[in-house]
């Protein structure tokens, strides 16, 4: 009988360490001047400050800000399709777009990809997404974790989770409790479905209407793999542009991220008592992808908005004398941007479309 190895229980070591020889070259460009380097070390160390007067942040009260998410079920259509390097994008997105939310700016980001066996190509191309969306967000890639889970996950499967780490001076935390009546809603766009809803979403797309990931989507001018993989948006040099422009004045109310739950399930975690926010449906543009999917699945308008972010991927509220210029500079840094809607007084708070009873 032969002996039992780790590598006859499903892993193998040199592979595995093949794999994490391709991770400090894709790590090193997130590196920031805080980013202390500590080669195999068991942590990552990151300065909150910078060491140089000329950049120093001088911190007055500084609070962390944390969050963590995943990409969910938008994996398995990555694996349909063998694209593997966009998800990690997705992955970044959903914790530091969080984070934004409440004024913070994303500091450093830790991964964690587990697998059913070591695969060196496939982890490679799943950092290297990860690695983007670190740089969209400027914030480093400060570690993580590989685990390789042979009796957990099937050949083919793996799973993505991110955990980011901001800072926020107390005095600038954004909470929604400033949003008052007279302050202007503004919507900005997101890049389709971004990682949420994807349960539904392959459902309707792949047993509904028997689609592949190779097949062409005419009204989309791209192919299913392509569409449904289109990377979340990162917000965080927009957003974070704004809130250094109004270094004295608090002018930005409230910030939601429109993930699972849709519009107004996300946009009420925000909106304080005696407040509530109207929103005008047809103030932006709904794009073409979530109206292909509706038709295909033949799914009802309400769910439609209890499911998916419609177009919108953030919403900020903002006091009205500054909502044009605030929404110009969205703009100007290439997210398109609408006003759509406004906060009124109200007995109950909540979020409401305009035209339809609460």
């Amino acid at each position: 009988m032969a002996k039992v190895t780790y590598k006859s229980a499903g892993v193998d070591l040199d592979l595995y360490r093949q794999a994490m020889a391709r991770i400090p070259q894709l790590l090193r460009r997130t590196m920031t001047p805080r980013t202390i380097d500590l080669p195999n070390g068991f942590a990552g160390l990151f300065r909150l400050d910078f060491p140089w007067p000329l950049f120093a942040r001088r911190y007055q009260d500084p609070v962390l800000v944390a969050c963590t998410d995943g990409v969910g079920t938008k994996l398995k259509v990555a694996s349909l399709a063998g694209v593997y390097n966009t998800v990690g994008i997705d992955l970044v997105a959903m914790s530091v777009n969080d984070a934004l939310c409440c004024g913070a700016e994303p500091l450093f980001f830790l991964d964690y990809v587990a697998m059913p066996k070591d695969d060196p190509p496939l982890l490679e191309k799943l950092l290297e997404g990860i690695v983007e969306g670190c740089r969209q967000a400027d914030c480093a890639l400060l570690g993580g974790e590989t685990a390789i889970l042979p009796d957990l996950y099937q050949p083919g499967d793996f799973d993505l989770a991110g955990f980011c780490v901001g800072v926020v001076e107390n005095r600038s935390v954004i909470t929604g409790q400033a949003i008052s009546p007279g302050d202007t809603v503004l919507g900005l766009a997101s890049t389709g479905f971004h990682s949420n809803g994807y349960s539904l979403v392959r459902k309707v797309v792949f047993e509904v209407a028997g689609l592949k990931v190779e097949d062409s989507v005419p009204e989309l001018g791209m192919t299913v793999g392509q569409a449904l993989l289109t990377p979340t948006r990162i917000y965080v040099r927009p957003i974070r542009s704004v809130l250094r422009y109004y270094r004295v004045k608090m002018v930005v109310h409230g910030i939601a991220h429109i993930t699972g739950g849709g519009i107004r399930e996300n946009l009420s975690r925000i909106v304080p008592a005696g407040v509530r926010l109207v929103l005008d449906k047809s103030a932006w543009p709904v794009p073409p992808i979530f109206s292909w999917v509706q038709r295909l699945g033949d799914i009802d308008d309400e769910e439609m908005e209890n499911v998916f972010n419609l177009g919108l991927g953030m919403i900020l509220v903002v006091s009205s004398y500054y909502a044009t210029s605030i929404r110009h500079q969205l703009e100007d840094q290439g997210v398109p941007c609408w006003e759509i809607g406004r906060a009124e007084a109200a007995e109950a708070s909540g979020v409401v479309w305009a035209g339809r009873p609460s």
